[in-house]
């Protein structure tokens, strides 16, 4: 960081720092699957493809609910509230998660087939991804527990010790799918069912870390006396912020979803071409989600004690950065796209087609870097419902129905639908940036 960087500029960054490794090993451990069965063949890779997008919605639902659990603690610590009600908001949020996790494991676990068949996954990898998401979604509960605690060690700025489960739980992963899928040390060669047992085993790990770590290193209090009389007011709260945020993110991911099913209509080569294209925008963005959370953080502590000069401020200087980082990481990987391609496979057909995909994630990521910081930052602010409503619309209407009509109608192909989806991003992030300069989220308040 330059010298005449303002404290609070230093301190997002160095707070950015540890959630930006975080955050790119929590992708490496799902986007490691699809890598290390690429040698196995595209079907295996489109299995665990259609497989993750599904965990992928679960995963981000579940988010939602920590957001809001970490929102909620960072306002009441900000506003000097401490201690008890700081363990309630904190045990109310990992019930809410568990539950919620518990009721979507059934279903992955039983009606796995159900799902895939409305996503049109190909034949050649429908078996294989109804396989993994019965192992890796039948067992989701690990994964709700986990990003709760992790939300509660957040909102006390415990961010390295996140980090360190992270980086156990993906060598973790990485060592199992290199002993399960390929059948080393005497194991039978297990391909996708492999992949889907060392995620949940080195997931199961990360749970334990936290655990440790949530009863070593922080001073917030898991109590089942806080849900014996039932803290309404609490659970109340709690919903406000995750039930539309959720309903924001669940449309977003049902509409991917839907584009997914487009896509599976294309043949296994465009299959595995988004999903690879969509792997390195994953890094292309995953630093703007970084300094987002970590801005998250801050301004719910600035909110708590209401210096909302300081938060305005804040927010401008973290849209600089997201963009700014996702622009020259697109262009770093569009510089490299064919050694980078290569490491997945060495069709030319993939290659030509993701290099045409990277040329559209320059407009994608500018929309995209602002709907990251804006969304996080009006929720934050109890703005909660103009994100949503404004999502759902255009996702649907642009990205959806536009996906269709220039993939399919025009006869773009992929490209058409990475076009339409750069549209909604940008028109998403304007609104959300024309929003905030209102000033409306000053007159709101989650904590008195």
């Amino acid at each position: 960081m330059k010298p005449s960087a303002s404290p609070q500029t230093r301190r997002v960054f160095f707070l950015s720092l540890p959630i930006f490794a975080e955050l790119l090993l929590q992708l490496l451990v799902g986007n490691v699957d699809q890598f290390m069965l690429s040698h196995v063949g595209t079907a295996a890779v489109s299995a665990v493809g259609n497989g993750n997008q599904v965990m992928h919605v679960i995963v981000i639902v579940l988010e939602t609910v920590s957001s809001a659990t970490t929102i909620l603690l960072t306002q009441n610590l900000g506003a000097g509230k401490a201690g008890e009600k700081c363990g309630e908001i904190a045990t109310v949020g990992v019930a809410l998660g568990a539950i919620f996790s518990i009721l979507v494991g059934l279903v992955t676990l039983f009606l796995p087939h159900v799902l895939f068949t409305v996503l049109r996954t190909p034949a050649e990898a429908f078996d294989g991804a109804c396989l993994y998401l019965r192992i890796v979604g039948g067992t989701v509960l690990i994964q709700g527990l986990y990003i709760e605690l992790c939300a509660v060690l957040r909102s006390r700025t415990l961010l390295k010790e996140v980090v360190v489960a992270s980086v156990v739980m993906n060598c973790l992963n990485v060592a199992g799918n290199a002993v399960l899928i390929n059948g080393w040390l005497g194991l039978p060669r297990m391909g996708v069912a492999g992949a889907a047992i060392a995620t949940v085993l080195s997931k199961a790990v990360g749970l334990a870390l936290v655990v440790w770590l949530m009863w070593r290193k922080c001073d917030i209090r898991l109590s089942l006396r806080h849900l014996r009389t039932f803290p309404a007011e609490t659970c109340k709260s709690l919903l406000s912020i995750a039930l539309p945020s959720g309903t924001e993110a669940l449309s977003y991911n049902i509409s991917q979803t839907f584009i997914l099913r487009f896509i599976n209509l294309m043949g296994t080569t465009v299959i595995a071409t988004k999903v690879y294209a969509s792997m390195l925008a994953n890094v292309a963005y995953v630093y703007a989600i970084a300094v987002a959370q970590a801005t998250q953080i801050l301004i719910g502590y600035m909110l708590g004690a209401r210096k909302l000069d300081e938060v305005e401020r804040r927010v401008w200087s973290t849209v600089r950065i997201a963009l700014l980082v996702s622009e020259l990481l697109t262009l770093l990987i569009f510089l490299f796209c064919d050694p980078v391609y290569s490491v997945f496979t060495p069709d030319p057909a993939i290659h030509a087609l993701g290099r045409q995909i990277l040329m559209v994630e320059f407009f994608l990521e500018i929309g995209r870097g602002l709907n990251i910081v804006m969304t996080r930052v009006l929720t934050t602010a109890g703005d909660v419902w103009y994100p949503v409503i404004v999502g759902i619309i255009s996702m649907w209407l642009v990205s959806v129905i536009g996906g269709w009509l220039l993939g399919h109608g025009l006869a773009l192909g992929l490209v058409g639908i990475w076009i339409a989806m750069a549209c909604d991003e940008c028109i998403r992030g304007a609104l959300f940036v024309r929003r905030f300069r209102r000033g409306g989220w000053r007159q709101r308040r989650l904590v008195q």
